[in-house]
């Protein structure tokens, strides 16, 4: 197998059996990343000396025993991460100079336990997309069909671990931003209970949404992440303070007993035949494996999910760019004649259309007269929504459902229509909305393309989420597949 194909578990074996240095994984990122990413655009920033000199500290550290499971391992960050003395963008124009003096919490983290960063990957203007075709730097591109979407927000970070630019990495997931991605490039992506990783120098797209997680080839690997980046941090009020586990030992591979449920309403008119086989087929592997489904179970508020989470994200997002005016930081446009002007010329050439479709809409929801009618009712909404997740959760143990009801899209085709792209996150973003855990692991194929499948757990529950899908991927064999690149 080459270096880039690797598990991170099976490079941190070969690392600690000192079978293959931390510079030679590092330099095969880089060597893949040299020759692939100019057909996938993964990567707005490629850091090599930078990775190449932390790969030399890694193997220092290993060669003293000072060992992680991270250590020497290179990964890859969504560039709405702050790094220290590396562009971070958010894959806007209003931030093309953006260079922060510190590191986010998670970043830091990772650099602790000897992690080594090879760069920063593209996404949709600050997280606001489902197929990151709305960067500033143009779309990337999936690596099983490079006509395709790879999905959004963090697409590019999908794609660096799907493609082996990276043998994991970091995204956010405001509504579905990591799940769904991970879904349409075959891989593993992680959304963590909100408050469990730290959102310190995550720049906010929508606070009460926005949470950091992992995408990885398989659950392992996941595990093995989350154990460095989870835990309560002083530096964010949102973090909780809640004891981390070791999510690796929770892998057991026995899930005889669990109670899963696929929700009524999750079982739409619009989900593509080859997704719909492909969660038949799924749940049958997991009941081989001797859990019980129940195909009852209902969450009868689904339906207003979509326009609840359009409602909440939009007025967060006006609140949170609000800050981008040309005075303190980033894009300036100064040939007004007022300030004011220069503030207004600023946002129109700073910001994309989405970003200001979605300020406009928020703003537009939080003002006089429309606040009750919109933004208080979507709260009143949410209740509803982590309510029936309650009790749910009183019947089973967890849910499970397609993470997209279709396949990876070709680029252009949804653009038109903002309607129809924002329905690609129908199954996820309901998640944000109660704030729980949920993973999407490859469930199948369809057309040639990868189908996600969806689990969903109680609150801080990771430890059974990622139990139930290792033992799924244990039963089967989609995550081990690789894109034809």
């Amino acid at each position: 197998m080459k270096l880039h194909d690797l598990t991170v578990a099976e490079a941190a074996r070969m690392l600690a059996a000192r079978e293959v240095s931390s510079r030679e994984l590092t330099q095969a990122a880089l060597d893949r990343i040299a020759a692939v990413d100019g057909r996938i655009h993964a990567f707005l920033t490629v850091t090599a000396e930078q990775a190449l000199a932390a790969a030399d500290a890694a193997d220092r550290r290993i060669a003293a025993g000072e060992v992680t499971p991270l250590t020497g391992i290179p990964m890859a960050l969504k560039d709405v991460l702050c790094t220290r003395g590396v562009p971070t963008t958010c894959g806007s124009r209003m931030l093309e100079r953006f260079v922060p003096p510190y590191s986010a919490t998670v970043v830091r983290r990772l650099h602790e336990a000897g992690a080594v960063a090879v760069g920063k990957t593209n996404m949709d203007e600050f997280a606001m997309g489902s197929s990151t075709e709305n960067s500033a730097y143009g779309p990337t591109h999936n690596p099983w069909d490079p006509e395709r979407v790879p999905g959004g927000s963090s697409g590019g970070s999908a794609v660096a671990t799907a493609a082996g630019e990276g043998l994991f990495s970091l995204g956010s997931d405001t509504g579905g931003s990591i799940r769904q991605p991970a879904a349409l490039c075959g891989i593993t992506g992680l959304k963590p209970t909100y408050g469990r990783v730290s959102r310190f120098g995550l720049v906010a797209f929508a606070s009460s949404l926005d949470q950091i997680g992992p995408f990885t080839r398989d659950v392992r690997d996941a595990a093995l992440v989350m154990n460095a980046i989870a835990g309560h941090d002083p530096l964010d009020s949102t973090s909780a303070a809640v004891p981390v586990p070791d999510y690796a030992t929770a892998l057991t591979g026995d899930i005889r007993g669990l109670r899963f449920g696929v929700p009524k309403e999750y079982m739409i008119e619009g989900m593509e035949p080859g997704v719909r086989a492909a969660l038949l087929e799924s749940v049958a592997a997991l009941e081989d494996l001797g859990a019980t489904v129940r195909w009852d179970i209902s969450l009868p508020s689904t339906e207003a999910a979509l326009g609840v989470y359009y409602i909440i994200a939009p007025c967060e997002a006006s609140a949170n760019l609000a800050r981008y005016d040309g005075v303190k930081y980033g894009y300036s446009n100064q040939t007004g004649a007022s300030m004011w002007e220069n503030m207004e010329l600023t946002r129109q050439h700073g910001f994309g259309d989405e970003v200001k479709r979605r300020i406009m809409i928020g703003t537009y929801a939080l003002s006089a007269g429309y606040y009750d009618a919109y933004y208080n009712k979507a709260l009143q909404v949410r209740t509803l929504i982590r309510r029936e997740f309650d009790a749910a959760f009183e019947q089973v143990d967890l849910i499970v459902t397609p993470t997209s009801p279709g396949v990876a899209f070709k680029l252009g085709e949804k653009t038109a229509d903002p309607v129809a792209m924002y329905l690609n996150d129908v199954f996820t973003l309901p998640v944000n909305i109660a704030g729980l855990p949920g993973v999407s692991v490859p469930g199948g194929m369809s057309e040639g393309l990868p189908v996600g499948l969806q689990f969903i757990g109680r609150p801080f529950d990771e430890p059974t989420l990622l139990r139930a899908a290792d033992a799924y991927q244990r039963a089967t064999s989609w995550h081990t597949l690789r894109p034809p690149l």
